[in-house]
């Protein structure tokens, strides 16, 4: 079984009722100054940790003096640009004594179906990671519309496991794990340790109960498992209300475990491995060399590139010879890919007249 103390990389997700007291609207400043504290011991020990949280919605509501009623959508954007900038100020002041710098990442559902755009989400996690960050990510409800939205972050943060190749995901919620049945109503309810598989009988078992300020339901957890464990991470739900939750959670606390016999690298590696390629490019025996220990293609050792292809499209590697060495999504289109190749990265914003990547496929999007 999964625990949290053998990740590398972990997705907690926050739900709005554990920063906000449904029933007086006030901030929990206690719970996220204790969780902060766990944030840091687990990011001590060399794990990245990136927090999806709710909340902006319910603190604006608040500060607006909003009634708690389903506001209309006009209504629930400008407490969410309230209630953005209230948010990340608290997250922000409570990581910063322990010398922890945040970042805030606003996202919509067509961050993720759009190529394009979910490299650039990807490549700017990676970046903050780099560098210490621990990114605080929320769907930007300012512009969001229901064609264009997650609808819960349940989902959205199973898509930035997904995203940013999380080996981890915690869900802290207002349960302590997946009941076979709605443990509030019926008393022979039992809760699961562990799930290997999720079969239709446990779809079944699923309710559609959530909390007075969050919208996630059971089934929104099943679902958010379903695309965690397909790209190879684990899945815990676990109640958050308790002060220390990641903490408690490490000690034994009531959870389950949603497992995935993948790992995530190589669950990626196999997705882009089974796209069609939009095109091709060709690299010179240096390359060659060089992505066979595992590295990035840069330009320079590229020395042709065929096809019609954009930025995200997946395209085949061949070495001088012609033969396929394996496929990637490159991080340039086929025109600005054949302005680049052969030049050094230095030289790509004097070739293209703008600043580009460093690489043409980084070494993460490849798959030989």
């Amino acid at each position: 079984m999964a625990t949290l103390s053998a990740a590398t990389r972990l997705v907690v997700k926050i739900g709005s009722a554990l920063l906000v007291d449904k029933r007086t609207g006030a901030f929990r400043g206690e719970w996220l100054r204790a969780m902060a504290a766990d944030i840091a011991r687990v990011r001590a020990r060399g794990t990245d940790v990136i927090l999806v949280s709710s909340g902006s919605i319910a603190l604006g509501r608040g500060l607006l003096n909003l009634p708690a009623v389903t506001l209309p959508l006009e209504q629930s954007q400008a407490a969410a640009a309230v209630g953005q900038i209230r948010l990340a100020r608290e997250w922000e002041e409570a990581l910063a004594p322990h010398g922890v710098t945040t970042a805030q990442v606003l996202v919509t559902l067509e961050d993720s179906a759009d190529r394009r755009r979910y490299l650039n989400q990807r490549a700017t996690m990676e970046t903050l990671l780099g560098f210490g960050v621990v990114p605080i990510v929320n769907e930007n409800d300012t512009i969001a519309t229901d064609e264009i939205r997650y609808g819960d972050n349940d989902r959205l943060a199973a898509q930035v496991a997904v995203t940013v190749g999380a080996d981890q995901l915690i869900l802290l919620s207002d349960v302590d794990g997946f009941y076979s049945a709605n443990p509030a109503q019926d008393p022979g309810a039992h809760r699961y340790d562990v799930i290997e598989e999720i079969t239709p009988e446990i779809e079944a078992m699923a309710g559609d109960a959530g909390s007075g300020l969050s919208k996630g339901g059971m089934k929104t957890k099943l679902l958010a498992a379903k695309t965690a464990t397909a790209a190879g991470c684990a899945m815990a739900i676990t109640e958050g209300s308790v002060l220390h939750p990641l903490s408690a959670l490490e000690a034994g606390a009531n959870a389950t475990w949603f497992t995935s016999r993948l790992d995530p690298h190589a669950a990626r590696k196999r997705w882009i491995a089974a796209m069609k390629p939009c095109g091709e490019v060709t690299v010179d025996a240096g390359a060659a060399r060089a992505l066979a220990q595992g590295r990035s293609l840069l330009p320079v050792g590229v020395t042709g590139a065929v096809g019609d292809f954009g930025r995200g499209d997946p395209v085949a590697i061949r070495d001088p010879r012609g033969a396929t060495l394996g496929q990637g999504l490159t991080r340039y289109t086929a025109e600005e890919a054949r302005q680049i190749l052969g030049h050094h990265s230095s030289e790509i914003e004097a070739v293209l007249g703008y600043p580009g990547r460093a690489v043409l496929i980084h070494r993460d999007d490849m798959a030989l």
